[in-house]
């Protein structure tokens, strides 16, 4: 088993719908957020972490294989050399008892933070409204008694740098394998995020995605 190359993919995540990534509240205070977007502590600037990401990616492809009706709606983790989630996305079952689980060798796909571009940093840093707070409310359909939930949302149009780095292995078959698993995971799970959604509330109108300039380590454009 040998690492023969690192692949890239390097471009722009553009937000087309308002995106919500929660960060998590545990102490809310009087006319405090209750569902806040996450952000960098130092700088309070919105970003996306690459686990949202690479998750995302991944439960469309094991929809799309239809590995979830072996896991009852559970992560793939069977942890075989043969399972092409397994192989790019990880999985942390090394047992004895998984026959070829030496052979899968490392994760494949690894993930970056996503973080604004340069251009929308500066304008997060002038002033620039880069997040709103958008009022959602359920009825109660007999009353019509209203329960607002207020959430935090990166507005459309702004940009994140996107980045992943991909591990071409030799596991006996020159790397042909990740080769060919590069196109039918990772740039097939990227298309179908973008006919999907990132992030939470997406079936409300939340969390459309593009991907945008794409190009690969040679500076190569690359479509999905």
């Amino acid at each position: 088993m040998k690492q023969l190359g690192i692949k890239t993919l390097k471009g722009k995540l553009i937000v087309k719908t308002g995106l919500h990534i929660g960060a998590g509240n545990d102490k809310v205070e009087i006319g405090g957020m209750d569902n806040p977007i996450i952000r960098n502590p130092l700088t309070r600037e919105p970003y996306i972490p690459g686990s949202s990401i690479k998750g995302k990616m991944r439960s469309l492809i094991e929809w799309e294989t239809g590995v979830l009706a072996k896991t009852g709606g559970k992560p793939c983790d069977c942890g075989n050399a043969d399972c092409k989630v397994c192989r790019v996305f990880g999985s942390g079952n090394n047992s004895s008892k998984v026959e070829n689980a030496r052979d899968r060798g490392p994760t494949r796909l690894i993930m970056r933070d996503a973080v604004l571009t340069k251009e929308w940093s500066e304008k997060f840093r002038n002033g620039n409204a880069l997040v709103e707070e958008k009022a959602e409310n359920s009825l109660n359909r007999i009353t019509a008694e209203a329960n607002p939930r207020p959430i935090e949302r990166v507005v459309p149009g702004v940009e994140f740098d996107f980045e992943i780095s991909y591990r071409i292995i030799d596991t006996g078959d020159n790397g042909d394998t990740d080769k060919k698993y590069f196109k039918e995971v990772v740039l097939k799970s990227l298309k179908m995020l973008e006919n999907d959604y990132l992030g939470g509330g997406g079936t409300r109108g939340n969390g459309q995605v593009e991907f945008k300039d794409l190009v690969d380590e040679s500076g190569n454009k690359v479509e999905l």
